[in-house]
């Protein structure tokens, strides 16, 4: 009985750090939705001039002959979100090591869903656009919003499996793996090598401090801004790439182990208790001396990659992203407009987050565990994964961002964030309805007499 306590004692400490951040995702996918709203209602008001005029304003960073000059739009994609794709490395490589993606019996399931949620999607656009000028724009129903995704999730309550949001965040962490791979190879152009060539100096500089036991994240903060990004900037690879690079480099091991870090914070806590309490405002020295060591000792505990996750996940979650959103998903929209809603690119976009994810993921699924090669959780049945399905085609932020590497024509933009707009829009909501209808109800509480 103790042993089996014991083992979900341990399984809920797991759990703890993913449930968090399922949690804190769920809150990012509201205010998500918030400045998507925002951004709707100020692009379509008296005030639209504003809106556009003020996204487009030039903000230039450094000194005289060495500044670089972009629009705070621009700044916003090339700035802002690479932080967006630090944390993704981050998770990416948190997922690698210890997550879900680390055992290959665990992954092969959300990578087979995953896979065919970026193959259909992709094919599914190209039979509308193939050989128009919005071929390009193929990669953009590839990717799940995971705030937006958990966000509608949690609408459902406690009703929602835990193993089905798992799922959905292990899904939507190989999408993003997908849609950095297609932005560096098939979005990318007029490369500089010197300036590249810079980068990977830094990036060899980051490598060889984790090798050699450097754990300082502002060095690894000064390297990678100062060094890694800012040469990717100027090479022609957009600068998210450096992002996960730089994540893939921050050090992910411990400096002790478990079981040495609680036989020494126990003799530390001892030898505090051991010196005689002076009940004043301030410690003794040896007070402070020993806290000094327990600082010491809980940061030899950390990693800094868990350290950094944990320390930036809020800001990008709750500041960066939806800054984005505001800056990308206002949309004039007028009878010009939505008239362009069935454009092929429009078209494309939007099928291809609706029925392309649906298709893809389902499909990908029901193909690996008819082989065999893997079972669905005991937990989740057919109709919860139709319904997740459908929520893997919400696409927003990175469909957006995707959309500003694939077109130069305001035009083509335009018409990819209707489809984008739309197609998220409808996918969340038939999701939401499909799993409202299958999940169980929530129990009432039990009134006493």
């Amino acid at each position: 009985m103790n042993a089996m306590l014991r083992k979900r004692n341990t399984i809920n400490y797991l759990l703890k750090p993913l449930s968090k951040f399922i949690e804190s995702e769920s809150v990012a996918g509201v205010l998500l939705f918030v400045a998507t709203l925002v951004a709707l209602i100020w692009a379509n008001s008296v005030f639209s001039d504003y809106y556009y005029k003020f996204w487009h304003l030039e903000l230039s960073i450094g000194f005289a002959g060495y500044a670089i000059a972009k629009s705070l739009h621009s700044w916003m994609d090339d700035g802002l979100m690479a932080m967006f794709f630090f944390v993704v490395g981050l998770e990416l490589k948190r997922e690698l090591i210890i997550g879900e993606l680390s055992s290959p019996r665990n992954a092969i399931l959300p990578l087979a869903a995953a896979i065919g949620g970026i193959v259909v999607p992709a094919l599914l656009y190209w039979s509308f656009n193939a050989g128009s000028p919005g071929s390009s724009g193929w990669g953009i129903p590839m990717a799940t919003d995971i705030a937006f995704a958990l966000g509608v999730l949690s609408l459902l309550g406690k009703r929602v499996p835990l193993s089905l949001k798992i799922f959905l965040t292990v899904l939507a962490v190989a999408d993003d793996l997908s849609a950095v791979l297609v932005i560096a190879f098939f979005y990318t152009s007029n490369i500089s090598m010197m300036s590249l060539g810079i980068g990977a100096f830094f990036l060899a500089v980051l490598i060889a401090a984790n090798y050699i036991g450097i754990r300082n994240t502002l060095f690894y903060g000064v390297v990678g801004i100062g060094g890694l990004w800012l040469a990717f900037l100027l090479s022609g690879v957009h600068a998210s790439i450096a992002g996960v690079l730089a994540a893939f480099a921050i050090p992910a091991k411990t400096k002790i182990n478990e079981r040495s870090f609680s036989q020494r914070l126990v003799d530390y806590l001892e030898e505090f208790l051991r010196i005689e309490p002076n009940d004043a405002p301030l410690l003794k020295e040896e007070q402070v001396h020993v806290i000094g060591k327990i600082r010491q000792l809980t940061l030899a505990a950390d990693t800094p990659l868990q350290r950094l996750e944990q320390g930036m996940h809020p800001l990008v979650s709750y500041i960066v992203l939806p800054l984005f959103a505001l800056a990308n998903a206002g949309i004039t929209l007028d009878l010009n407009s939505l008239s362009q809603s069935f454009s092929p690119v429009s078209m494309g976009v939007g099928f291809g987050l609706l029925a392309g994810k649906f298709i893809g993921v389902v499909g990908a699924c029901f193909l690996v565990v008819q082989i065999g090669w893997a079972k669905l959780p005991s937990d989740i049945g057919w109709g919860h994964l139709c319904g997740l399905g459908f929520l893997a085609g919400v696409g927003f932020t990175m469909s957006l961002f995707i959309t500003n590497l694939a077109f130069d024509s305001e035009q083509l933009i335009m018409q990819a964030k209707l489809g984008i707009l739309s197609g998220s829009f409808l996918a969340g909501l038939i999701g939401y309805l499909l799993l409202n209808k299958i999940l169980p109800l929530a129990k009432e509480p039990v009134e006493s007499a």
